[in-house]
């Protein structure tokens, strides 16, 4: 790298191994971002962005409206309002492109630390023996580990400047009740968190995590709620599941006055939220004068990975770009690769209303798999729209594939990465193989969403052949709406 000083500017001259001279950059010296891309790229903080990206608007068509599950008739804003916080209403139903980001809950960002690196995997690479580049977005750096307080933050916001008592929420895998337990603790605010039995006992260190933070934890499901009563008389073993974990945050939120319930993933604000991650990553790329070809990560209600690609698929759909989205989601609870299109309850107890939506059905029994955050039934509307409209592409991985490639990525990276993020690495590395064949110089990125510190009893599974994969025999598809 050659530099000089011009004006306000610095003329960086870049070269890179295969290209030889690349064309000169311009950039200001005020910027502290950084960009060399055969290590990757950091924003200046003062570049972490000011307002999300909603995409409601681009959609290639309107989603379909929430039905009230008695009357089949389009649910409106307020019929939503006992349940969330106004606020997020107000966003669920936004048709603005961009909405602002509260002061605070910027500020709150800068601390967590954002913006996050965007990171060169240089030496999967050339483990892999690929000409494909291979970049991660590094969102495993937050204090819980994720990119969770993405959303976490703002919906405790909203939720104390409404005055409200009380936050209910749910979790899988921890990562979300680890989140929102730190955020409601940084605006005193208290919380009380459903986590799915399997994944309480698969992950105690999660639940330490936010009773820690100040929360009140249950296993889901419990004796708290009538449907938890329910269900564990008739099955006192009962594992739980993403879906029933939400039934009884709602049950609770509904019979509990000056409370809200804070979700996770998703509805539209929750994705919304999430924009932030692509949002830092279009202008770390931009930073390096390239243009991702494929950009992959994992789904579960699809937060993340929306979050991710969406500032990319408004570029994609404005036919400004050409880069390729890959979903990945595990065999074990296939919604986009083998469930259907269709109308389903969010949650299992049917208190939610009909979404339409990618769905396995609500009353699937989730299998035991240790990526806890991907076993929720169905997915983000505004995703699944995308993938049935084939903007998006879905793939799905059994889970000893899945820790094949953690594993891979973990020897030569260094990260131990979360269950959940590893489907997207799985994808990457096949890709980058892929390549190798063809000897094709594609630009790969994934999002590492968080890292697997706190599943490292899976690895041991793993590492030791005691894994199983899991795979239903059969899916019957929900048929609420004809």
């Amino acid at each position: 790298m050659v530099a000089f000083t011009l004006d306000r500017f610095e003329l960086i001259l870049k070269f890179d191994e295969t290209l030889n001279r690349l064309p000169i950059l311009l950039k200001s010296v005020a910027s502290k971002s950084y960009a060399d891309r055969k290590y990757g790229a950091l924003l200046d903080p003062e570049e972490l962005p000011r307002k999300w990206y909603n995409i409601v608007p681009d959609l290639p068509e309107a989603l379909a409206p929430m039905l009230n599950p008695h009357t089949r008739e389009p649910m409106g804003p307020k019929e939503f309002e006992r349940l969330f916080p106004k606020e997020l209403v107000k966003q669920q139903f936004s048709m603005e492109r961009w909405l602002d980001i509260p002061e605070a809950v910027w500020d709150a960002y800068r601390r967590l630390p954002r913006p996050t690196p965007l990171v060169r995997a240089k030496r999967l690479e050339q483990y892999l023996r690929t000409p494909a580049k291979i970049y991660y977005k590094a969102e495993q750096f937050s204090p819980v580990g994720s990119m969770k307080p993405n959303s976490a933050i703002p919906q405790a916001f909203y939720a104390k400047k409404q005055g409200l008592d009380l936050a209910v929420s749910e979790t899988g895998a921890g990562q979300w009740g680890s989140a929102l337990a730190m955020a409601c603790s940084w605006f005193e605010l208290p919380v009380r968190i459903y986590m799915v039995r399997v994944s309480s006992q698969q992950k105690p260190g999660r639940k330490i995590m936010m009773e820690t933070y100040g929360a009140e934890v249950f296993e889901s499901p419990s004796e708290n709620t009538k449907i938890g009563k329910k269900l564990l008389q008739e099955n006192p073993s009962h594992p739980g599941s993403l879906g029933i974990a939400i039934s009884e945050a709602i049950e609770d939120t509904f019979t509990t006055e000056g409370s809200r319930y804070l979700l996770a993933s998703a509805f539209n604000y929750a994705l919304a939220h999430q924009t932030i991650i692509g949002l830092e990553t279009q202008k770390q790329f931009e930073l390096l004068d390239e243009v991702p070809d494929i950009m992959c990560g994992c789904i579960g209600g699809g937060s993340n990975f929306s979050g991710f690609i969406y500032p990319f698929v408004r570029e994609k759909m404005r036919k400004k770009i050409d880069t390729e989205f890959m979903a990945c989601e595990p065999t074990a609870v296939p919604s986009t690769t083998r469930g259907s299109f269709t109308y389903d309850y969010a949650d299992t107890a049917e208190q939610t209303p009909l979404v339409k939506m990618y769905t396995v059905g609500h009353n699937f029994s989730n299998p035991p798999i240790h990526a806890g955050g991907l076993r929720y039934h169905g997915k983000a509307p505004s995703l699944s729209l995308l993938i049935y409209k084939k903007v998006v592409k879905s793939t799905s991985f059994a889970q000893t594939k899945v820790f094949e490639a953690a594993k891979i990525f973990a020897q030569t990276e260094g990260v131990i990465a979360a269950p959940e993020s590893a489907h997207g690495i799985r994808y990457a590395i096949d890709e980058a193989i892929r390549c190798r064949k063809k000897n094709e110089k594609k630009i790969i990125v994934f999002n590492n969403c968080g890292h697997g510190l706190l599943d490292l009893s899976a690895y041991n599974e793993y590492n030791h052949g005691k894994m199983v994969d899991w795979s239903p025999e059969e899916i019957v598809a929900p048929q609420y709406v004809k």
